[in-house]
């Protein structure tokens, strides 16, 4: 009997057979694309491979239809490589050069952060570029360069001299090295840029097996709700109290979160010298943690002290609001004393008592407030006793915060990566763990300067053995697990690059503790309970991302720029947006793209809301007590914590690929998203600040912080890329809904763009959605609550009668205006079953007061007949 056909090999083997003609040539130091020249001086030690000769498609755990789809395309991608004369474990060679074309990248300022650059050689390129987008006009086309992972090596690209471009491959560790690679970087052609993303990483997903893609992976119970991060409102004063009174201040107002991360502060952690059973006193502001490590995995002793029911019912509350602030203040006098100590020092100064004396009456008057101010728990709970048993501690905390907030799915906290910011401290825990040296790679040499690099450097890791990574996290995870916590955020990830010497390098060191992470990630919080952090750099998203499907794709959200220019405030804001647009490029191949907080009455907060209400990811503040906006956060949020969420996450449109949104003194960044019945376009002004490699930071140009002026156009959505949207891209007709002016304008595929100026922080949300011809005269477009500043993202559910009686019956979450186009008044109209009279207006608006019902979860059925 002849044995069974394989469908799979089946299948493959026909793909492969009837693959088109390779798109790439390496010949006589010329690399070129479909015919067309991409770089020039190609080495001789230089090699190219076809995807299809060095990926083993049977040993990939991928889905088949990804298999599938990839192998179809294989003829559009393939492997560089490079030799060399001695095996080393940080290697630099040149792929050749490119000048005279336009490029994007996206390159790490930061050991944490990445962000978005342009240029049009391969000197232009910065240090740590994590890949490039070439544009090739001359086939309407775009190739990418991506380095990836190889054996034991690491890559990333960077300048050379005369338009080269470099990679650097390092294995983060004297004992392993190499002078062969066969497939350090790949590179992809396609006609679509989005699709180029899409189908480049998949391919590397194939190929290494040892990340998921996005569309692989469920997320986080977080992403379409509305919560509140503790972060900026406490920094590591954050304590049970505070915490409260935060939630109940928002659920006063009427939104209440579904979320809490309980950030940075409430760990048990100390320094080398204190007392290795007592938490280190007093902390206050991000930095002096950094050189603690973790003693114990339960929460430190303000949380640990919490009696279960303290604030319920009638148990007062007695918390001043202003605590954190005022303890906050007094921290940041005594860093700025502690700066100006070390300022004279550098001068020369060798007199610097005065300084000292200052120093320590601060501190002093520090600690005074602390004792004065309390924990706000009630006396009995304020003393040292055993705090053991469920009716103690962070279990009854968030048992007691469900019982009183009844809304509040998810309870998160904070962790770095190696347990704390200075990983665990040897002996503490009944794991193998020692304080290893930091090395930070050559590669970082042009980033930006950190304070948090420099103390991790000062103090070293204390880094548990990666054999054990599996038995640490889920000793962390398990206990939180137990005590009410959902997820964790979990940050400061790369510091594992600085210590993999003895590790076996830093691909090996980081798939022990991706491995381990995930593995407690799947037994303690259903798989997705995590949000990445300070991870912005291809070992995480290449080794780390199997279970990991939400992470960052900016930096923190700075209200103020730490480096002292007062207009920080402002340009701050704009860079965020770039840094979580561009990135959303890549990283959205992979995580879900999370924009991270901000604060609701900061001066650019209204910025900040028109990009996260159309971002397509989860929606939070870290508001200080007592220092809301509320109307502004009820544009972005329903009263039942959810958010009018896009379908999926947003990109920066075609036209804003290879051009620079923050110093060229012209562009905006516009983004696309849609949402289930129309696409969203929102242009937003960015100009005034950058990158600046000679000072190696982030800096304000003020003459670009002006108004600029752009356009907006139907086709700047890329309909294509949704399957259910592609529909909405064929239209004849749409209606535009402009939320910031509130005009409503009539367009077609053929119109001329539309013009708009935008003020600097400022910007405006574009609402396409297309008109539908009811009956011989009728057309209807719903707009949704233009309370909301996603008005679309409110629409439920849309249909239409066409036959018979035409109609147009919908569901919409929210309470509000809720606004349509249509060009006659409806004959009538049904809003939950009972007959009202609509506002119709001759040009065109339709109108309707919606309430919001609780029963209903906010829900109204509405029904134009026409």
């Amino acid at each position: 009997m002849a044995p069974p056909i394989n469908p799979v090999n089946s299948i493959l083997n026909r793909l492969r057979s009837s693959s088109l003609d390779q798109c790439f040539d390496l010949c006589k130091g010329k690399f070129s694309v479909k015919g067309c020249p991409l770089l020039h001086d190609v080495p001789s030690n230089v090699s190219f491979r076809p995807f299809s000769l060095v990926c083993n498609e049977t040993e990939s755990d991928a889905p088949f239809p990804l298999v599938q789809r990839v192998k179809a395309l294989s003829h559009k991608g393939g492997f560089l490589g490079f030799n060399t004369d001695e095996p080393s474990d940080s290697v630099v060679n040149s792929l050749g050069r490119f000048t005279d074309r336009n490029f994007l990248s996206i390159f790490r300022f930061k050991t944490w952060w990445s962000t978005q650059w342009v240029g049009t050689s391969g000197s232009d390129l910065q240090m740590e570029t994590q890949w490039v987008v070439l544009d090739v006009p001359e086939i309407k086309s775009y190739v990418i360069i991506i380095p990836i992972i190889e054996g034991g090596f690491r890559s990333a690209l960077r300048p050379g001299n005369d338009g080269h471009v470099m990679i650097f491959a390092e294995s983060g560790s004297s004992h392993v090295k190499s002078c062969c690679f066969s497939s350090i970087a790949y590179v992809h052609v396609s006609e679509n840029p989005f699709n180029l993303m899409k189908e480049a990483f998949s391919a590397i997903r194939v190929h290494l097996n040892t990340f998921k893609l996005l569309e692989e992976k469920s997320l986080p119970s977080i992403v379409d709700k509305f919560g509140w991060c503790t972060w900026d409102a406490f920094y590591l004063t954050v304590e049970p109290a505070g915490v409260w009174l935060g939630v109940k201040e928002f659920a006063d107002a009427g939104v209440s979160p579904r979320f809490v991360i309980i950030d940075d502060g409430w760990q048990s952690i100390n320094n080398d010298g204190d007392d290795p059973n007592e938490d280190a006193k007093n902390l206050a502001l991000g930095g002096e943690q950094m050189t603690a490590r973790l003693h114990r995995f339960e929460e430190c002793d303000k949380f640990r002290k919490y009696k279960g029911g303290s604030f319920l019912g009638s148990n007062s509350l007695s918390f001043k609001p202003q605590k954190p602030k005022m303890l906050i203040t007094k921290a940041i006098e005594i860093e700025h004393a502690v700066k100006a100590r070390d300022k004279a020092l550098q001068s020369g100064a060798t007199d610097v008592s005065e300084f000292e004396t200052k120093i320590k009456k601060l501190k002093q008057e520090l600690d005074d407030m602390f004792e004065v101010e309390g924990s706000g728990l009630p006396n009995g709970n304020r003393e040292s006793f055993d705090c053991k048993g469920d009716d103690f501690g962070l279990k009854a905390f968030t048992r007691d915060l469900r019982t009183e907030f009844k809304g509040l799915d998810d309870i998160w906290v904070w962790h770095a990566l190696c347990g704390a910011w200075g990983g665990v401290r040897p002996g503490a825990t009944h794991l193998d763990c020692k304080v290893v040296p930091c090395n930070v790679s050559l590669g970082l040499d042009g980033t930006m300067p950190d304070l948090a690099v420099d103390k991790i450097v000062e103090g070293g890791i204390g880094l548990v053995h990666p054999s054990q990574a599996d038995d640490f996290f889920d000793s962390m995870h398990s206990h939180l697990s137990e005590s009410g916590v959902t997820g964790v955020k979990v940050d400061v990830i790369h510091t594992l690059e600085y210590v993999s010497e003895e590790y076996g390098g830093r691909v090996n060191l980081a798939k022990a503790y991706y491995n381990g992470l995930s593995s407690s990630l799947s037994k303690n919080f259903k798989g997705t309970g995590i949000i990445s952090s300070m991870q912005q750099c291809n070992d995480f998203f290449f080794l780390g991302t199997k279970q990991i499907s939400m992470g960052r794709v900016g930096d923190d959200f700075w209200f103020q720029d730490p480096n002292g220019d007062p207009n920080g405030v402002f340009w701050l804001q704009g860079v965020h947006m770039i840094h979580c647009a561009y990135n959303s490029l890549w990283m959205g191949q992979i995580i879900q793209p999370d924009w991270d907080m901000f604060q609701s009455d900061h001066v650019c907060a209204k910025y900040h809301a028109g990009s996260r209400a159309i971002c397509g990811g989860p929606v939070y503040l870290s508001d200080s007590l007592g220092c809301h906006n509320f109307d502004l956060i009820k544009k972005l949020v329903h009263p039942d914590g959810t958010i009018p969420k896009c379908q999926r996450f947003a990109l920066p449109t075609r036209d804003c690929l290879f051009v620079n949104p923050l110093f060229d003194n012209k562009s905006l960044l516009k983004l696309w998203n849609f949402n289930k019945y129309g696409g969203v376009i929102g242009a937003f002004n960015c100009q005034g600040a950058g990158w600046d490699s000679k000072v190696r930071r982030i800096i304000g140009y003020p003459q670009c912080y002006k108004p600029v002026t752009g356009s907006v156009h139907i086709t700047d959505i890329e309909w294509d890329q949704c399957m259910e949207a592609a529909a909405m891209g064929e239209a004849e007709e749409y209606v535009v809904y402009l939320d910031q002016a509130e005009s409503l304008l009539l367009l077609t595929p053929k119109s001329n763009p539309i013009q708009v100026t935008i003020q600097p922080s400022s910007f405006e949300i574009f609402s396409f959605v297309p008109v539908k011809s009811l009956g011989p005269i009728a057309k209807f477009a719903p707009i949704g609550i233009t309370d909301m500043f996603n008005s679309g993202g409110t629409i439920q559910e849309l249909d239409y009668n066409e036959t018979g009686a035409a109609a147009a019956r919908l569901k919409i979450k929210g309470g509000g205006n809720f606004l349509a186009y249509s060009n006659v008044a409806p004959k009538t109209c049904y809003l939950n079953g009972t007959e009202v009279a609509p506002e119709w207006s001759a040009d065109g608006k339709l109108k309707l007061d919606l309430p919001w019902t609780e029963e209903a979860n906010g829900i109204s059925d509405v029904v134009f007949d026409f």
